[in-house]
């Protein structure tokens, strides 16, 4: 039938049926970010071996999660572009396929070198291919409750790694590192391939009248396509800020193993009875998880801007008590949680702040673009932190300069991206 005598759209109402559709995607896509975590979050379980198997420094073996963030956020936006072309079963399989496989081919590699491409390379490929998957389908699924439901799985992503963290290091104790990989990485693909399997997108006149209102108001608004943001110096200073905060964060989930060693918290310490390193990373997940809703909710109340101050402070002061007080077991727990409340909220504060700048329409794609900044910060946070370490035999060294960056990011939130953004919006 020619689009000139189609009939037009009529929308699918929210029935009983319909409402569980969506609601099961949504479960579905929750728990392939849960799966999906594990890789970035329980990496520094891996640290300590990975160095007794390879005889490699830190900043060696710490190349391999700088090459995952490359791979996972960097592309990004070739991610985007191919999951609008493919089905969404397909292509989150085929990235739980290449994160499970990554996981049972590394744990069999006897070269460094093959080490970056099995975890780095493929398993950062992997995930990216889910994490943009699952965004893109929750877009459709919840037009118009869309905020809502990329918080529940983009959080899912933050605190997943909880169902693991324990496992894995009681696994790593009883049977080494390689037999952990190989049995957690059947386990990590199958629970994503088997939710790959379940994502359906919506038929093509699902809430249509939700969608071409959206569109219009999308239309009434100053939208900019990429290639002008990127022209706008606003971005850079978000892509900067981001960047240097990313750095904090990706430090603290490289490094808290080793660290950790540092501080006394070897795996003989225990809170409550339990593992201090484990409990810490548990504790991170969920703290990881919490911040991103909590503190987009306080940034539609107090602003983008001011939220951001107020997390970074935070950030950098938690960091700042870790280095003083993070030989007490009970302390660096409870620290390691703060830091990672007060870092997580970067994937809903910027996002959202890019949002209001440069527009609705492009949004997906202008953030594919931010989100390299991610890359940037696990470069600095990991292999270069770790050259840091070992160039001074001191972590004073490399928790004083991401201090300093979080606090610089929080006065540039206030006294210079503010001030723009304030300008910005005043333009009609």
């Amino acid at each position: 039938m020619s689009a000139l005598h189609s009939p037009p759209l009529v929308a699918v109402p929210l029935d009983a049926s319909t409402r569980r559709s969506r609601w099961t995607q949504l479960a579905v896509g929750t728990i392939a970010m849960m799966a999906i975590s594990s890789p970035q979050y329980v990496w520094a379980l891996f640290v300590g071996p990975l160095q007794t198997k390879f005889a490699a420094s830190l900043a060696a073996i710490q190349i391999t999660i700088a090459l995952f963030s490359i791979f996972q956020c960097g592309f990004g936006p070739m991610h985007g572009f191919l999951a609008s072309r493919f089905s969404p079963q397909a292509f989150a399989a085929a990235g739980g396929v290449l994160v499970g496989l990554s996981w049972i081919l590394s744990a069999e590699v006897t070269d460094i070198m093959l080490f970056y491409v099995t975890y780095g390379v493929l398993s950062g490929v992997g995930t990216g291919m889910i994490y943009v998957a699952v965004i893109e389908l929750m877009t459709q699924w919840f037009p118009d409750r869309r905020g809502l439901a990329i918080g529940i799985v983009s959080g899912s992503y933050g605190f997943g790694a909880i169902v693991t963290t324990f496992p894995i290091a009681t696994s790593l104790q009883a049977i080494g590192y390689e037999q952990t990989l190989t049995i957690f990485g059947l386990i990590l693909g199958g629970v994503c391939v088997a939710a790959a399997l379940g994502m359906r997108r919506p038929p093509q006149n699902y809430l249509s009248d939700v969608r071409e209102e959206l569109q219009h108001r999308a239309a009434a608004a100053r939208s900019y396509r990429t290639s002008e943001m990127v022209r706008q110096p606003m971005f850079w200073l978000l892509f900067a800020m981001m960047s240097m905060m990313a750095t904090g964060g990706l430090m603290a989930i490289s490094q808290i193993g080793a660290f950790a060693k540092d501080f006394g918290i070897t795996p003989a310490v225990t809170v409550f009875g339990l593992a201090a390193l484990p409990l810490a990373l548990t504790v991170d997940r969920a703290m990881n998880g919490l911040t991103r809703p909590l503190f987009g909710w306080i940034s539609d109340h107090i602003g983008r801007e001011n939220t951001m101050a107020v997390a970074f402070t935070l950030e950098g002061c938690a960091i700042l008590l870790l280095l003083h007080y993070g030989s007490d077991p009970l302390m660096f727990v409870i620290l390691t949680g703060v830091v990672f409340l007060g870092w997580g909220e970067i994937y809903s504060l910027f996002p959202a702040l890019l949002g209001d700048l440069f527009g609705p329409r492009h949004a997906a794609n202008n953030f594919g673009i931010l989100l390299m900044a991610t890359a940037v910060g696990a470069v600095f946070g990991g292999p270069l932190a770790a050259m840091l370490y070992e160039a001074t035999q001191s972590w004073t060294y490399v928790f004083g300069t991401v201090i300093a960056l979080d606090f610089l990011t929080a006065i540039l939130a206030i006294a210079v991206l503010k001030p723009m953004c304030r300008r910005w919006r005043a333009v009609p």
